[in-house]
């Protein structure tokens, strides 16, 4: 039986957790989005009991609760016997990947309670008190994920669990990216959390709804602006649901190769005028593709139209995992990079201390190399704004593109080894680019879900799940630039400036 101290310990440590939990929801596969406006109430209010270390405490046991359930997909990884890894060997990297990632977002949650009960002035509960600590939590949370989405490892952002459902305050995102859909999120729960505890309950419960009104009210009148339907480009999209199993395989390359010229040449018969396939659609390396005149370089050649093909590039004894344009002569007119590798994925962060253990459980090769951040992806169609698979996370790679002129956007995705969980939640992170820098999207995976988004967030076509597809859609090449295509994040810098002078001017007040 627990004594009364550590019951008392016991729920106040079940409250938090619980709310991470609440927060997982909203995401894929559940989207219980509205959800979010809330689920941050109890951690605020947690995090100004005690010490700070009951304050991390209790972040970290919110986060492990958020990002656990979030982000349990990436267990999808197990069995990778397909690619000679033991059983049990791939369940200890399943557990491994679940348990690190989960931990690295905890520990941000963990560090934003610390600093939020060790900075807020606890003792002031006036109004003007109350709007300071909302200030001051907003400023820090979205500081940290800043931070953090500058790190190799990023994925669950407070702003993806509005995504794909609630396009109105998605639109927030052209102001200023992640951040301020994230702000828009800690704002109204911050405010609600300091009602619960403040002699001015009316005054700020109100603050809150009208806040939340004005978020969504905003966000509609960017959401209602006409989208002018100017250079349209017709756009194939083969979806090749291939097994990772059998991928690599003989039976997966003959497979591939059949699956996407046939697909191309149904596609081209529909009358697209280029055809986009995944990443890795044929994972052969790029020049003996072409070397060999392989059937479906021969196809291109022959019919003339061109194509946008996921394959591997070299550089000297590495390879990179790239998108060619494939004119309809045959030549390659341009070639993009990954940048963003998925770390333990694609690459063995910190080598030199976790390389041989990574060996020891795996015999993955580590030579994929990543592509320059600054390079451009021209086109026969104009200049395009490119991600492959998990550069979809990060809102300021897209952005980078769209300054430098880019007129929509290309995705190319594998997701073949996850639930569709997965699939889901990359599919929002795609929706919520293209709203950001308002560009078109064309999508394709090789599993699902591959789509057709405009630049509102309006899936006009998603595919399936685990199925052979093509489809023939219509995307438009735009240039206008949002306040966030054209500046980038500037919102956190004001936030930090306005916090910081607050700080310092309630400092003095103090000398």
């Amino acid at each position: 039986m627990l004594k009364p101290l550590q019951r008392h310990r016991f729920y106040y440590g079940l409250i938090p957790l619980l709310a991470g939990v609440t927060m997982g929801l909203t995401p894929a596969p559940v989207n219980a989005f509205p959800l979010a406006w809330v689920a941050l109430i109890p951690l605020w209010r947690w995090g100004q009991l005690g010490s700070w270390r009951q304050a991390a405490w209790y972040g970290l046991l919110w986060g492990v609760g958020y990002h656990g359930l979030a982000l349990a997909w990436i267990t999808g990884i197990h069995p990778m016997t397909w690619l000679g890894v033991s059983w049990w060997n791939s369940i200890a990297i399943a557990i491994f990947a679940w348990s690190f990632i989960t931990l690295w977002g905890a520990a941000l949650v963990a560090l934003w309670a610390l600093l939020f009960n060790q900075l807020q002035p606890t003792h002031n509960k006036t109004l003007s008190g109350s709007l300071w600590r909302v200030l001051l939590g907003t400023t820090l949370w979205c500081g940290l994920e800043v931070i953090w989405r500058a790190t190799p490892l990023w994925w669950s952002s407070l702003a993806y669990t509005q995504s794909p459902h609630n396009l109105l305050i998605l639109h927030l995102g052209q102001l200023s990216g992640t951040t301020a859909v994230t702000a828009a999120l800690v704002c109204v729960n911050g405010l609600l959390a300091e009602a619960l505890a403040s002699r001015h309950r009316q005054t700020l419960l109100t603050l809150a709804l009208s806040s939340c009104l004005l978020f969504h009210g905003f966000g509609w009148t960017l959401y209602r602006q006409p989208l002018a339907q100017d250079n349209p480009i017709r756009v194939g999209i083969i979806q090749g649901n291939i097994a990772n199993d059998i991928k690599l395989s003989a039976t997966g390359w003959r497979k591939a190769l059949t699956g996407y010229t046939d697909g191309y040449l149904q596609l081209v018969e529909q009358g697209a005028e280029v055809v986009l396939t995944p990443e890795t659609a044929l994972p052969f390396y790029w020049e003996d593709i072409t070397r060999q005149q392989q059937s479906f370089y021969q196809t291109v050649k022959q019919q003339g139209i061109p194509a946008w093909l996921g394959a591997y590039g070299k550089v000297g004894q590495n390879y990179t995992n790239s998108l060619f344009t494939l004119t309809g002569d045959g030549e390659t007119l341009s070639q993009y990079d990954k940048v963003k590798l998925v770390p333990l994925g694609e690459y063995i962060p910190l080598q030199n201390l976790l390389g041989s253990f990574i060996d020891r459980l795996s015999p993955l090769d580590a030579h994929l190399i990543p592509g320059q951040p600054s390079q451009v992806f021209d086109t026969p169609f104009g200049r395009a704004i490119v991600g492959i698979c998990y550069e979809s996370a990060f809102d300021y790679h897209f952005q980078r593109q769209t300054r430098r002129g880019g007129e929509f956007i290309l995705t190319a995705s594998n997701n073949a080894h996850y639930s569709e969980t997965m699939p889901a939640q990359h599919h929002a992170l795609d929706v919520m680019r293209a709203i950001e820098s308002d560009r078109w999207a064309a999508r394709a995976t090789n599993t699902g879900y591959s789509a057709i988004v405009t630049p509102h967030g309006q899936a006009l076509w998603r595919s399936g799940i685990n199925t052979y597809e093509t489809h023939l859609g219509t995307i438009h090449r735009r240039t206008t630039q949002t306040f966030y295509g054209r500046w980038g994040d500037w919102l956190i810098w004001v936030f930090l400036a306005v916090t910081g002078l607050l700080w310092v001017i309630q400092f003095r007040q103090k000398g």
